[in-house]
């Protein structure tokens, strides 16, 4: 069975660098793919994806040194199960504000006893272990990834309970609903105290706790002061935030006459 490397390498206090997808074509998918990142979380939450097009996705990074991830679109034991089943390695789990959302997560990513996921589907054995393992119930609950998002306030308050709860791999701060949720408005990144304090309490919590801090980024800069500080699964931006990004970058530099 192929082990989720991500998962490793952030259990031993490593980088671990991806992207946001939010377009959902294979070609562009394995091109990406195959540029060296660590994974790629297809974000199902703010973009037209069916469960289908997720499946499709997953294929394209297939044979690739890429985890496939998802970020489902609510905390949603249906989409849950139906992600994992597809053949994601992981699940973001957006908006978690509590302990109980958290339980609720886990309970529905991983197998009994440890939690209620149903047995069956597709192509998860494939996807984890490139052929039907027979013994991938055996594993899956050690492999599987859950991250919660830490984007709102109530998530700062409540960071201890949601942070110790078995089985939460990772939290991802999303620094735009963070910043609203504060009263702010949604920059990416602010020197603001509230935010600043909001960041660090997550950090420290998070390492406190065992789980592997993280955050979205938009440039490399924001990515490498964040990893200075001590953040350890982070993407930048997202393919159409890159491309777009080249593109305007770009444009001004030609000469049209």
């Amino acid at each position: 069975m192929i082990s989720n490397h991500v998962k490793a390498k952030l259990k031993q206090g490593k980088v671990s660098v991806g992207t946001w997808l939010s377009i959902s074509s294979p070609y562009m998918v394995e091109q990406i793919a195959h540029t060296g990142l660590d994974w790629l979380v297809c974000d199902a939450e703010h973009n037209p994806m069916t469960i289908e097009d997720l499946a499709n996705m997953f294929i394209a990074m297939a044979g690739t040194p890429t985890a496939p991830m998802v970020r489902i679109p609510w905390n949603n034991g249906e989409w849950i199960k139906r992600v994992l089943d597809a053949g994601a390695w992981g699940i973001v789990v957006p908006m978690v504000c509590c302990r109980a959302e958290a339980e609720a997560a886990v309970e529905a990513a991983k197998y009994p006893p440890v939690g209620m996921r149903s047995v069956g589907g597709g192509r998860h054995k494939i996807s984890l272990d490139g052929s039907a393992d027979p013994d991938y119930h055996a594993h899956a609950n050690e492999h599987t990834m859950v991250v919660v998002q830490m984007e709102h306030v109530k998530a700062v308050e409540n960071a201890d309970e949601i942070l110790s709860v078995p089985g939460v791999d990772a939290c991802y701060i999303g620094p735009n609903d963070l910043a609203a949720s504060l009263g702010m408005k949604p920059a990416g990144d602010s020197d603001d105290p509230r935010f600043v304090e909001a960041v660090d309490h997550i950090l420290k919590t998070a390492q406190t706790c065992g789980v592997a801090p993280g955050m979205h980024v938009y440039t490399v800069e924001q990515m490498n002061k964040r990893i200075a500080q001590g953040f350890r699964m982070l993407a930048l931006s997202s393919e159409m935030g890159l491309m777009l990004s080249a593109i305007t970058s770009a444009l001004p530099k030609i000469n049209r006459g």
